[in-house]
């Protein structure tokens, strides 16, 4: 399949990651009474994957982050010369998923932009974690995401579960980091909404592409060193 068609694969299903995980927070922030609460958000963001994994899967790979692109360069699971066309891809998919999102929510009377699901540290991490603890935990929960992905993608792990996998792996770095950073581990998720709501938002915005990037790489590189069928 050509790279065009596979990038716009990559553009749905970050939209879908978007729209579906933030627009969980954004819009159900908005009727408390519904319950759903940060369990509620980081099983959307779990479902999300998890279900364009099986459509999109075979078709891009289903990367739908810029980190688990580049982590899986490092991994020597795709091209370097093909990742430009996904990065781009997957950061316009987000910004137009964020968009959508806002045109949703602003319909409501009375709506205040607030935080719009965007990550942040210091006085805009949800329980005010510092940058150290918010770009270590970005980075190491970004490791063990690219550990997983690459694990269970693996030839020799069983077949058809992967995107279950990764889709669970997903919820529980959302239930752990919500708190911490709002939870990136994706800079085209973290783009999207930044771009909406400036500000500190958008001057904070480097940290939700070093730490995941960094994350991924040193992911990818434990699963080769020490993971990877040797080759003969």
């Amino acid at each position: 399949m050509s790279l065009f068609k596979r990038s716009f694969a990559e553009f749905f299903g970050t939209f879908w990651l978007v729209f579906g995980g933030c627009g969980s927070a954004v819009l159900a922030a908005a009727f408390p009474a519904l319950g759903i609460g940060f369990v509620g958000v980081a099983f959307a963001f779990g479902l999300t994957v998890l279900t364009m994994a099986y459509t999109l899967g075979h078709i891009s790979g289903c990367h739908l982050n810029p980190a688990i692109t580049i982590g899986l360069i490092v991994g020597k699971r795709f091209p370097l010369k093909e990742s430009s066309a996904y990065i781009v891809a997957q950061v316009l998919g987000a910004i137009a998923a964020s968009g959508t999102l806002y045109l949703i929510a602003s319909g409501k009377p009375g709506w205040v932009m607030g935080g719009f699901a965007t990550n942040g540290y210091g006085a805009n991490s949800p329980g005010g974690y510092s940058v150290t603890a918010c770009l270590i935990a970005e980075v190491v929960l970004t490791a063990f995401f690219l550990l997983v992905i690459m694990g269970s993608t693996d030839s020799r792990a069983p077949k058809g579960f992967a995107p279950i996998a990764i889709g669970f792996c997903l919820t529980l770095i959302h239930l752990i980091s919500i708190p911490v950073t709002n939870t990136s581990v994706n800079p085209a998720r973290s783009t999207g909404p930044a771009l909406f709501v400036g500000g500190a938002a958008l001057s904070q915005l480097w940290l939700f592409w070093v730490a995941p990037i960094l994350g991924a790489i040193i992911g990818a590189l434990i699963y080769r060193v020490f993971f990877a069928e040797k080759e003969a």
